[in-house]
């Protein structure tokens, strides 16, 4: 890809938008961070990946986190702050990396609310893929097996995750279209017909 550009994907569970961010970066030949993130900040601040691990696209679930808000603004405490492994710096230790990968390469950044964090960047483009429930629940249960009920279940857990991490984070609703750039409903098509909707949005966006 000749221009600079950074896609972030913010995606529902089912939808299959791991996958088609995936094959999105091998169609534009350029490199696709999910949980490699977690890595990449656990080698740069030194802290353990598997803290990282723990608040990945999640806050606390206890009563005291319930309804409260720190919404992301760029700070990042050192490390002899009592508060340096708090879940708030491991986000800002996180985002920090996906700044750094925005300015330095093109790439495909999936969650971690990316679109958040470089919404002051002028080359991001913010997409959303969802499906119906129905949709998901097929794909979940072709890829993972297991009932119905749990896979419903499963939907509505990870979803919830999401929408309370973008919540806490951002102080943003996770599935709200008027946050990203474009949004696709993934039951419409196959998934080829589905990078080449995403790479002509793309090609639109970024026609001088």
């Amino acid at each position: 890809m000749d221009k600079h550009i950074v896609i972030t994907i913010a995606r529902s569970y089912g939808s299959g938008g791991r996958t088609l961010g995936k094959l999105l970066a091998e169609e534009l030949g350029i490199p696709c961070y999910d949980r490699e993130l977690l890595k990449m900040a656990s080698e740069k601040s030194g802290i353990n990946e598997a803290l990282f691990g723990k608040v990945d696209e999640q806050v606390k679930s206890s009563p005291f986190f319930r309804g409260k808000r720190k919404i992301y603004d760029g700070e990042v405490r050192l490390p002899d702050d009592p508060k340096y492994l708090s879940d708030e710096n491991l986000f800002n230790i996180q985002a920090q990396v996906i700044k750094e990968l925005a300015e330095k390469e093109s790439c495909i950044i999936i969650g971690r609310a990316a679109d958040f964090v470089l919404k002051d960047y002028d080359h991001v483009i913010k997409l959303f893929f969802y499906a119906p429930r129905e949709e998901s629940i097929k794909r979940v249960m072709s890829q993972n097996g297991g009932t119905e009920r749990e896979i419903i279940e499963k939907i509505e857990k990870f979803d919830k995750l999401r929408y309370d991490y973008c919540k806490y984070h951002t102080g943003r609703e996770w599935n709200d279209a008027k946050n990203y750039d474009f949004c696709l409903n993934t039951a419409s098509m196959s998934y080829e017909k589905l990078i080449q909707v995403v790479k002509d949005y793309i090609a639109t966006s970024t026609e001088e």
